[in-house]
């Protein structure tokens, strides 16, 4: 009795499902008709593609392949870069280089592609400057981003602003990367840049200006929305604790 109303109600549920996604109405009389092996079908024919076509389930499967084989993203895109030769394919390449931490590797191919009328490409030379301070070259990556600002005037990177402060700052040049922190922490959608800056502040001895942005940042997240807390739960602990510090 209890097989029979499983089934009763497996069928009624998958009819249901039926007409609401619009399949072929075949697929009633053959879940009305045929019990457990009618379902068994629709779930195999329907149900189940459906599953691996989501994009839940795609980007597992991409999870999982990573996981097992995690250099084949990066062979993939040698081999495109290979074949094509071409700036896009290489700028692929040397992401994937980037993302392996191969970052000199990385450095290499963004140079080979920055020629002709890629020479100046904002991208390319984003990418590049972040493989040069990847690779503990701060000097490097902002002669980089300066090159880059003189080609591109109107180009605007949130990321490639906060690259270009650190970059300033790892040079020593503290008095510069305090104007780019002020700057980007006016606009960066999260709580590194006013943290950063806030930390900058309090090494260069202005203790007080540094509570000021910590107790605005904090103040601000916590009225902001859930998503924003715990998107910059990170920071905004690191936050709390150089602000904790500054009072004891």
């Amino acid at each position: 009795m209890s097989f029979f109303v499983v089934s009763i109600i497996l069928q009624a549920l998958l009819i249901i499902h039926c007409i609401k996604t619009g399949r072929n109405q075949i697929w009633i009389w053959v879940l009305a008709l045929l019990s457990f092996a009618g379902v068994i079908a629709y779930v195999a024919v329907e149900i189940i593609p459906d599953l691996f076509r989501s994009r839940g389930a795609r980007s597992a499967a991409r999870g999982l392949s990573r996981v097992l084989d995690p250099e084949r993203d990066l062979r993939n895109a040698e081999q495109r870069a290979k074949v094509a030769g071409n700036v896009a394919s290489r700028q692929a390449y040397a992401e994937e280089l980037a993302k392996q931490g191969r970052h000199a590797e990385a450095i290499a191919e963004y140079r080979g592609a920055l020629t002709g009328l890629y020479e100046h490409d904002p991208r390319l030379m984003l990418g590049l400057a972040q493989a040069q301070f990847a690779t503990s070259d701060p000097q490097g990556a902002r002669a980089t981003l300066d090159q880059l600002i003189a080609a591109n005037p109107d180009f605007r990177s949130p990321d490639g602003h906060m690259l270009y402060a650190r970059a300033v700052e790892a040079t020593g040049d503290t008095a510069k990367a305090l104007e780019e922190y002020e700057a980007l922490a006016a606009y960066y959608p999260g709580a590194e840049a006013s943290v950063r800056y806030a930390q900058l502040l309090r090494s260069a001895g202005r203790d007080e200006d540094a509570g000021r942005v910590l107790h605005d940042l904090l103040e601000q997240a916590r009225i902001a929305p859930a998503h924003y807390r715990r998107t910059q739960r990170e920071w905004l602990a690191i936050a709390a604790r150089e602000q904790n510090q500054k009072m004891r």
